[in-house]
């Protein structure tokens, strides 16, 4: 197929699990050869991603929302579109998909729309993505059970689901046991520690929290806890690891740009939120060869399969949490030979490249289906009219 112009329709260029799955498909449509745009609804200051996007060759726009809900948006949205001539819209998550879909039904071209998470709604909002996903061609859900909860909550009609999973970078995140060394130098954390860290966004949904109480009893000179990233609960958490007296033994980073580098320091890999989608950290984790403890919520156990290739904990539920990181702490070979496992899954079935094949061939379809359509309207037409002769 020749090249395509597509469109990403983000909620914000903020850094995010489905800005992030954006760049990495766009990186390799652009690799393709096909002309990519990528357009934010939030108002300015655009985010850090945006000079991400453009250092890969993707064009950046905004095309700002109002205050509450914004009727006019489709409109602006689809005259910004015009201009470029795009050829396929791809919305990610409830806000894209309630402007995008119908701007891409005004200029007549394929939408699809990825669902990236659970995105509780209620209310307007609800009816909203209900409405606008009558528009979808296509509506992806990264894991089999966001699927069925887009059926539950009649997100989208049945046959038009289709399931993608999220891919990574395979070559980025990959076991580097001088990276290893250079972040415990860093961390100021031994060779010989063992240590349980986590990455992503310091905010309630994730519940960080939840990891410190359960580390607490086992923390010590050669078991450690590594926090890595920034957001609103950033203080409260430095507030809750002080409080354990055993601060010195607890690392919260901030936010890094060089996640890699830091989860080569760990030995397990956390993850305790209280919902989820498909969460691209725990792929790079897996990648890493890490062996992960994770709350069984969202997609998560698509992804993890207890005791192969990984373990599961219920959600806010610290005793099983800190019994299941005590465990790990004393059974190096289990560990080991789950998270070989779980590299081999990453690798089969969730790297980038495989993801943006799956897309393709997608998009690839339904601008075929168009097509035909379009050939049958003429077709009818000209029957029509040589009728009326």
């Amino acid at each position: 197929m020749s090249a395509l112009t597509i469109v990403h329709v983000l909620s914000s260029f903020q850094m995010g699990g489905q800005e992030r799955v954006a760049l990495d498909l766009a990186t390799l449509q652009r690799r393709a050869g096909h002309r990519v745009l990528a357009i934010s609804l939030a108002p300015p200051p655009q985010g850090r991603m945006v000079d991400a996007f453009r250092s890969v060759g993707v064009e950046t726009d905004a095309v700002s929302k109002g205050r509450g809900f914004d009727p006019s948006l489709p409109f602006r949205l689809a005259r910004r579109l015009s201009k470029a001539r795009v050829d396929i819209l791809h919305s990610h998550n409830p806000h894209a998909l309630i402007y995008g879909a119908p701007a891409a039904a005004l200029l007549r071209i394929p939408s699809v729309h990825t669902k990236h998470g659970r995105n509780p709604d209620i209310g307007r909002r609800t009816w909203l993505r209900r409405m606008a996903s009558r528009w979808v061609d296509a509506y992806v859900a990264v894991t089999p059970a966001l699927g069925d909860i887009a059926l539950e909550q009649r997100e989208c009609a049945p046959d038009r689901l289709h399931v993608i999973a999220n891919g990574i970078d395979v070559v980025r995140f990959s076991p580097r046991p001088e990276a290893r060394r250079r972040a415990r130098e860093e961390l100021g954390i031994p060779e010989s520690a063992w240590v349980v860290g986590t990455v992503g966004r310091l905010s309630p949904e994730k519940d960080q929290s939840l990891l410190i109480d359960a580390m607490t009893p086992l923390l010590e000179a050669q078991r450690q806890l590594v926090i890595v990233g920034d957001g609103p609960e950033r203080e409260a958490l430095h507030l809750r690891v002080a409080a354990t007296w055993k601060s010195a033994f607890v690392h919260m980073t901030g936010a890094r740009a060089d996640a890699e580098n830091l989860l080569a320091a760990f030995d397990v890999f956390a993850l305790t939120s209280r919902s989820e989608g498909l969460p691209l950290v725990l792929l790079e984790a897996m990648a890493m060869r890490l062996p992960v403890v994770s709350t069984s919520v969202g997609g998560v156990p698509d992804l993890v399969e207890h005791g192969v290739t990984g373990f599961l904990v219920p959600p806010r539920d610290k005793k099983a949490l800190s019994e299941q990181l005590a465990f790990l702490s004393t059974r190096p070979a289990i560990a080991a030979e789950v998270a070989e496992v779980a590299r081999h899954a990453v690798l089969e079935r969730h790297t980038m490249q495989r993801m943006a094949q799956e897309y393709q061939a997608l998009y690839e379809r339904l601008l075929a289906e168009r097509a035909r359509s379009r050939a049958r309207s003429l077709e009818t037409r000209d029957i029509v009219r040589s009728a009326g002769e």
